[in-house]
C-alpha cells in the first residue's frame, strides 16, 4: 500500500454513511477516530438526521442514488478521486447500494490496491432490520467487492446460509465469506459459548494471504458484556479496523486486539460517563450513552491491549 511504505503520502478514506447533528453515529463515529490515527476522511452523508433512531424524535434527510452520483461526480471533475479505503455501513436502499458497488468498483480500476472495508448492516438476533431487498444486493454485488467485512453472527449465516452453533462451524461460515470476495473477515458478536464465562462475548476472525492462496490466520477474542444499548459502536469497530489492519496488514491478531481494546476503552468511558449523569438505580439514556469519542482521543491513538485474541486452528 503506497500510503504506508511512503510517509509521503497521505491515506485517504472515502467514507459514505450516515451522519447526525448531535451524537456519534455513521461518519461522525468513523471520521474523528481515523483523523485523529493519521488519514484523510473525505465524508458522504447518506443520510442526514438530528439525531439517531433510538431517542424519542429525530428529523432529517435521506440522500438518493442520484444525489451520491452528482457528488461523487463533482469529486471526479476536479480529479480529487484518488482514495486507499472505502468505507460503508448501515443503507436502506438498493438503488443507493448498487451506486456504491459502481463507484467501488470504478475507483478499484483506477487503484487496484483500494480496500473496502464493508459493515454488512443486515439485522441482528435473528431478525432483519434493513428492507429485505437489500439482502442479494449484500450477497452478490457488496461481498464479492469488499476486502474486509464486520459482519454479526446473523448477518454472516445470512450471508453463507450456514448456521454457526460451534467455533468449527464459525471457520467454515469465515472459509465460505473468504470464497465469495473479502480476503479479511470479522464476525463482531456471536452466541457461541464463551470460556471466560456468562460476561463475556465471543468474536471471530479470519485473514487470507494478500494473493488469497491459504489462510494465514484465524483469531478468537472474548470480549466484556455491557448492559446497555450503545448506537454507533459498529461504525467505531469497522474504521478502526480499518486503520489497525492498515498498520497491522499482516497481523490478523494484533490487529484485533488494537481494534478492540478501543472499543473496550470507549465503551467504558461512555457507560461510566452515562451512570454518573443518571444517577445511583436509574437507567441511563439515549442522549447520555452517546459515545463519549474527543474524550478517548488518546485510548484511540494508543490502546492499552486489554482483550487479548487467541489464535485458532
Amino acid at each position: 500500500r503506497l500510503c504506508q511504505r511512503n510517509a509521503a503520502m497521505e491515506c485517504r478514506v472515502l467514507s459514505i454513511q450516515s451522519h447526525v447533528v448531535r451524537g456519534y453515529v455513521g461518519n461522525k463515529s468513523a471520521s474523528f477516530p481515523l483523523q485523529v490515527l493519521g488519514f484523510e476522511v473525505d465524508s458522504i452523508n447518506s443520510v442526514q438526521f438530528s439525531n439517531h433512531t433510538g431517542y424519542s424524535h429525530w428529523k432529517g434527510q435521506v440522500l438518493t442514488a442520484d444525489e451520491l452520483h452528482v457528488l461523487y461526480e463533482g469529486i471526479k471533475l476536479n480529479n480529487v478521486h484518488h482514495y486507499d479505503y472505502v468505507l460503508t455501513g448501515y443503507t436502506r436502499d438498493t438503488s443507493f447500494l448498487e451506486m456504491v458497488v459502481d463507484i467501488v468498483q470504478e475507483l478499484k480500476r483506477a487503484n487496484p490496491n483500494l480496500v473496502y472495508v464493508c459493515d454488512p448492516v443486515l439485522g441482528d438476533h435473528g431478525s432483519m432490520y434493513v428492507p429485505q431487498n437489500l439482502y442479494p444486493v449484500y450477497k452478490n454485488k457488496v461481498v464479492p467487492v469488499a476486502d474486509i467485512i464486520t459482519p454479526n453472527q446473523f448477518e454472516a449465516e445470512l450471508l453463507t446460509g450456514k448456521n454457526i452453533s460451534t467455533e468449527k462451524d464459525a471457520v467454515e461460515v469465515m472459509d465460505l465469506l473468504h470464497a465469495m470476495g473479502p480476503d479479511t473477515v470479522v464476525i463482531t458478536s456471536s452466541d457461541l459459548p464463551p470460556r471466560l464465562g456468562d460476561r463475556f462475548l465471543v468474536s471471530l476472525g479470519s485473514q487470507l494471504r494478500p494473493d488469497g492462496s491459504r489462510t494465514t490466520q484465524r483469531v478468537r477474542i472474548e470480549v466484556p458484556k455491557v448492559d446497555a444499548v450503545f448506537v454507533g459502536t459498529g461504525d467505531l469497530f469497522a474504521a478502526m479496523l480499518l486503520a489497525w489492519t492498515h498498520h497491522y496488514p499482516n497481523d490478523l491478531k494484533m490487529a484485533c486486539e488494537k481494534t478492540f481494546s478501543v472499543m473496550h476503552h470507549v465503551i467504558q468511558r461512555t457507560i461510566s460517563y452515562a451512570h454518573e449523569l443518571a444517577g445511583p438505580g436509574r437507567r441511563p439514556s439515549p442522549p447520555q450513552l452517546e459515545l463519549r469519542m474527543v474524550q478517548s482521543k488518546a485510548d484511540i491513538e494508543d490502546p492499552a491491549i486489554v482483550t487479548e485474541a487467541t489464535v485458532i486452528s
